[in-house]
């Protein structure tokens, strides 16, 4: 029997809702070119970083990272045409990967980048070095931006400007925020990317801008970008709101990009419309890397029915994955890269492995599937048996 024949045989046990198994059979994976090609998006694949499970720590106080599988996934996500945005919420920033640990990821990723002759990497710059409620006024936060952005900075590293939980405590005005922003924008050496992360990924973030009135924090945001234009390469919003992105970036400043960070519509956002288009900064691309890179080099030789052909089926897929609570997506993204063999092992910092259920992972291994990202079935199958074992489902 030939390759696909068996791929096409491959089946598996997955439970439904109903607590009944379920004989899965898999389809053919899809042929994805695994190298970079011709593009006309700038694309950054937020990264998730790799665990060490032998690591000698208790996972819930202290993060433990493999070094090696982790910067070897950034090094794929570079061949693949992909930039990395480092050190964000897909690396758990704030779930299990504290500043030290994040610092010490950005600089060797930074080192990374250059030793390819300077490939695309942009690292979180945020206050996540303060205790809670440490921060008892607008300086403590702008000392902390001012901390992060000088430590990234000095390691060659360009900026995304991540929201601050510090700053959504102590922050009652608009006028807070931007005072804040308008003070460390002065001072960053390169244009930044602002990132504006919605509550349904971080709760504590509620009220972000001085306000939960979404038109008047988007009036505030587009204000201080406009204002500060010359430092602002772009921003990144990201609160599944297809219609609200669409808004912002027809209403930036000309030369300041919109980078999608809806994990629900991302495809249509980068597709464009006859008034522009997003560019990408996604945790998904981690998840659907190849998919994400061929679809988006079928975009820029002028093949849109292949673009959305690829990416389609990624979006179930996709929305899955970030199903309410949003912020445990990292959970599938980590599940995709075991399933897909760029990882050995489903062990993440922060025991966040166990934050999304059995029932959540088989059908994401179905979509995952539907989607053709499975390139090793049978090793595919035999990853998610061991999975199911540790629940006692024998599949």
């Amino acid at each position: 029997m030939n390759a696909i024949g068996q791929h096409i045989a491959a089946s598996i046990g997955l439970p439904r809702v109903d607590r009944t198994l379920e004989t899965y059979r898999l389809h053919a994976p899809r042929a994805f070119p695994m190298k970079a090609g011709k593009m006309n998006r700038i694309a950054f694949s937020a990264a998730h970083v790799v665990a060490d499970p032998l690591a000698e720590v208790d996972p819930f106080v202290a993060p433990a990272i493999d070094w090696e599988r982790t910067l070897a996934y950034r090094e794929r996500l570079w061949d693949l045409g992909l930039g990395v945005a480092e050190a964000m919420d897909t690396a758990q920033r704030g779930m299990g990967l504290d500043w030290k640990t994040s610092l010490d990821l950005i600089t060797r990723t930074t080192r990374a980048a250059a030793a390819r002759g300077g490939a695309l990497v942009f690292s979180g710059a945020g206050t996540d070095h303060l205790a809670p409620g440490e921060a008892k006024a607008l300086d403590d936060v702008i000392r902390a931006y001012e901390t992060q952005i000088e430590a990234i900075e000095k390691a060659g590293g360009r900026i995304i400007l991540m929201c601050s939980r510090a700053l959504a405590g102590v922050g009652r005005t608009t006028e807070d925020y931007v005072r804040v922003y308008d003070r460390i924008l002065s001072q960053v050496r390169e244009p930044v990317i602002i990132h504006w992360l919605g509550d349904m990924f971080d709760p504590a973030l509620a009220g972000y801008w001085g306000t939960r009135d979404l038109d008047k924090a988007m009036d505030t945001a587009l204000a201080l970008i406009a204002g500060n234009a010359a430092k602002v390469d772009g921003v990144k919003i990201s609160l599944l709101d297809k219609d609200s992105e669409i808004s912002m970036r027809r209403r930036l400043p000309e030369g300041v990009r919109m980078y999608t960070g809806d994990d629900f519509n991302y495809a249509e956002l980068i597709a464009g419309d006859g008034s522009g288009h997003s560019d990408a900064l996604l945790g998904i691309f981690d998840a659907i890397a190849p998919a994400a890179s061929a679809a988006l080099q079928s975009l820029a030789a002028g093949d849109t029915a292949a673009f959305h052909d690829i990416l389609a089926p990624t979006v179930p897929l996709s929305r899955h994955i970030f199903k309410a609570p949003t912020r445990f997506y990292k959970t599938g993204v980590v599940f995709m890269a075991y399933l897909t063999g760029w990882q050995d092992h489903f062990t993440m910092v922060g025991g966040q492995e166990g934050a999304r259920s059995i029932l959540h992972l088989a059908e994401l291994f179905r979509l995952a599937d539907a989607a053709g990202l499975l390139s090793d079935p049978e090793m595919a199958v035999w990853r998610m048996k061991a999975v199911l074992a540790t629940h006692g489902i024998e599949a």
